[in-house]
């Protein structure tokens, strides 16, 4: 259990933070950026909710991506190292029920003659705005991966990356089952 009972602590003053080994990095490494952007994909999530209470079976999912995209951040924070402890990590089956339900979002929605444009619903906007971040996110994640010394949870990338596929979908149900996307229209205003 996490308790918080203080929340300044002055410790980052001097521009680190500690991560969840206690180790302490600069505030712009790699590292922190790649679980700082995951966070901000969940709070993009939050403000999607805003808009899908009542909607029970996508909310319900967002729900359960938020709460899976703080294992991400707590998986990120806590590099691999041998001889540790085994600490929480994203695993296959969190990236299996992601898949899971972008096949049942996707099975309600006509095939695609087009691209969307992010717009339609509120939901829909800002569920195209998470999905940017998301990706964000994850080129963060690959380019971390690929640093000496900087292991990063396969299961976690790819988490990310069926996560901005789920966004994309969920955006095209929250317009209505895609009766309400806005589809791109090469070369229109030439």
């Amino acid at each position: 259990m996490v308790v918080l009972n203080r929340i300044y602590t002055r410790t980052g003053d001097d521009g680190t933070t500690a991560l969840g080994s206690g180790e302490r990095r600069a505030k712009y490494d790699l590292r922190i950026e790649a679980y700082g952007t995951v966070d901000e994909t969940n709070a993009a999530i939050g403000v999607v909710r805003l808009h899908t209470k009542g909607e029970g079976e996508l909310d319900a999912m967002l729900g359960r991506i938020q709460n899976d995209l703080f294992d991400l951040g707590a998986d990120l924070a806590v590099p691999e190292r041998e001889g540790k402890a085994e600490r929480l990590r994203v695993v296959a089956s969190q990236v299996e029920r992601l898949e899971r339900d972008i096949d049942a979002l996707n099975d309600k929605l006509a095939p695609l003659t087009s691209f969307v444009l992010p717009g339609g619903t509120a939901a829909a906007a800002h569920l195209h705005v998470a999905r940017t971040i998301c990706r964000r996110a994850e080129r963060v994640m690959v380019e971390l991966a690929a640093q000496p010394n900087e292991p990063v949870g396969a299961a976690g990338i790819q988490y990310m990356n069926r996560l901005s596929d789920f966004l994309f979908v969920a955006s095209r149900a929250a317009n209505h089952n895609g009766a309400g996307d806005v589809l791109w229209v090469p070369g229109q205003n030439r």
